[in-house]
């Protein structure tokens, strides 16, 4: 009898073990993940900042597994718009890529709006080639722009990736 009693906790233990695992889905990740992150960036031209520093944003399409959006949260001009990824070099660029947030047209009453168009030039995220404000070392983006309502005009927004440590906040 106490064979039998040893054998079924032995048995139960091994069945209350093996419930215990857990087999997780391997849920993937997109093609952009590499570029995907919010970063710390500024607004120039020729060299002097037209902003403070502000939070963009970079993640995946749903349906282009080469492209990513470029969204500067209204921080800016405000734009967000498609770009075409180069994942293996992360480098990405656009051409006329229309933006998603409209711009009010000054002084129009009722409101009109518009949509711009953006062009990215050199854009390009650079592992470990930054600082953040703290000091750690994180990735770097930086592209060239210009706005279809500002032609001619040539802007480069650069800067780091958040951290999401308190220290580095701005």
């Amino acid at each position: 009898m106490r064979k039998i009693v040893i054998i079924a906790i032995g048995i139960f233990a091994a069945a209350l073990i093996s419930a215990c695992s857990k087999n997780l889905p391997d849920t993937g990740a997109t093609t952009a993940m590499k570029a995907s992150n919010e970063w710390w960036v500024t607004l120039s031209q020729n060299g002097s900042p037209l902003t403070k520093t502000v939070k963009l944003t970079t993640y995946n399409t749903a349906l282009n597994p080469d492209s990513i959006w470029i969204d500067d949260l209204e921080n800016i001009w405000p734009f967000k718009c498609k770009a075409k990824i180069d994942v293996a070099n992360l480098t990405f660029s656009a051409q006329n890529s229309e933006s998603l947030y409209e711009i009010k047209v000054p002084g129009s009453n009722p409101a009109q709006y518009y949509t711009p168009t953006v062009n990215i030039a050199n854009g390009k995220i650079l592992p470990n080639a930054a600082k953040s404000l703290s000091g750690n070392t994180t990735d770097s983006i930086y592209m060239e722009l210009e706005f279809s309502d500002d032609p001619g005009s040539k802007y480069v927004i650069a800067g780091s990736a958040r951290t999401r440590f308190s220290e580095d906040e701005y």
